[in-house]
């Protein structure tokens, strides 16, 4: 039986005559990777704010593991890195994890051991006596992915947990991530680089302007027409109509017909398809150079799936897994 880390239904948030959510309905399962994209104001804060019991929905349903986020219960096997966390930066770093771990219920004979396992989960282990005043942004962020993993939480919200990471930094923590889901723990991600997305997710959905536009398996979010760019020689104006007549969108590339070498790209619905424009090029006596088939992409997905001018309006999506 599938268990539900997260289940929304229609859950709605609005401040005044501002909407910040408008029926959002998505769930998680237990033990997946689950990204929540969207341009800057598209609601996903306000959503994941609603998930850990910070904000109150003006109405629909939230539930995390069966029950009501603003249930003390409910929150006990979660933990959150919020996107801009205030940290009380006179402490130490072994004083914050072990304040966090009283917090989460640790018994206070395992509340060291519990500090540094998470200071080793995320590379501070050094640092485990040093005021949090003289972290830099990027340590600060991985000390608050730290308290996030006490208690070792069933489910993990992480609100644009790289943003002040090196690329080493955003590899760790997207190892982690890779090594909680091992563990059978769900990870809701909600991060603007869709390259980490994509990388680690299992499940999507993006949003905008308060609603869900997208959602799926990532296999799903993606799929779609396969875009082949052609370099070839000598390609005569006989095998071009030939082209034209089953491929209708074949772009020819500048410069075309102004030397031996030309390039074009067209659309086909998978890479096998893609072998029979090898097949119509060969046939009309065309040398075949290259042939690089791109397949979408997850930023690719986004920028269509977001509305980009004021007038638009997308309707809402299920997001069911």
């Amino acid at each position: 039986m599938v268990t539900l880390a997260i289940e929304t239904e229609a859950l709605s948030k609005s401040y005044g005559r501002k909407q910040a959510a408008s029926s959002v309905s998505f769930s998680v399962t237990s033990g997946t990777v689950f990204g929540l994209l969207g341009p800057n104001g598209a609601g996903k804060s306000t959503t994941v704010k609603m998930l850990v019991g910070l904000v109150r929905p003006s109405s629909g349903m939230a539930k995390v593991f069966g029950r009501v986020p603003s249930r003390a219960d409910a929150r006990l096997g979660l933990g959150y890195v919020p996107e801009q966390f205030r940290f009380p930066e006179w402490m130490r770093a072994h004083e914050f994890l072990r304040f966090h771990a009283e917090l989460a219920g640790v018994k206070t004979t395992d509340r060291q051991s519990e500090v540094t396992r998470v200071l080793r989960e995320v590379g501070l282990e050094h640092r485990e006596r040093d005021q949090l005043r003289t972290f830099s942004k990027g340590m600060l962020q991985r000390i608050g992915i730290a308290q996030a993993l006490v208690g070792r939480p069933q489910l993990v919200v992480l609100d644009e947990p790289t943003s002040a990471l090196d690329p080493i930094g955003r590899r760790d923590v997207r190892d982690l991530i890779v090594r909680l889901r091992s563990d059978g723990v769900t990870v809701l991600l909600n991060s603007h680089l869709l390259s980490e997305v994509e990388t680690v997710c299992d499940h999507v959905a993006i949003m905008d302007r308060g609603r869900i536009v997208r959602a799926g398996s990532m296999a799903d979010v993606t799929r779609g027409h396969v875009e082949v760019e052609v370099r070839c020689a000598g390609l005569t104006t006989q095998t071009l109509s030939a082209l034209e007549a089953r491929w209708t969108a074949v772009r020819l590339g500048e410069g075309t017909g102004s030397s031996e070498v030309q390039t074009f790209t067209t659309s086909v619905s998978d890479e096998y398809e893609a072998t029979h424009i090898a097949d119509v090029l060969l046939a009309g006596g065309v040398r075949l150079l290259a042939m690089i088939p791109r397949r979408r992409t997850l930023e690719d997905v986004f920028v269509e799936s977001v509305t980009t001018t004021d007038g638009d309006s997308i309707p809402a999506v299920r997001g069911r897994q």
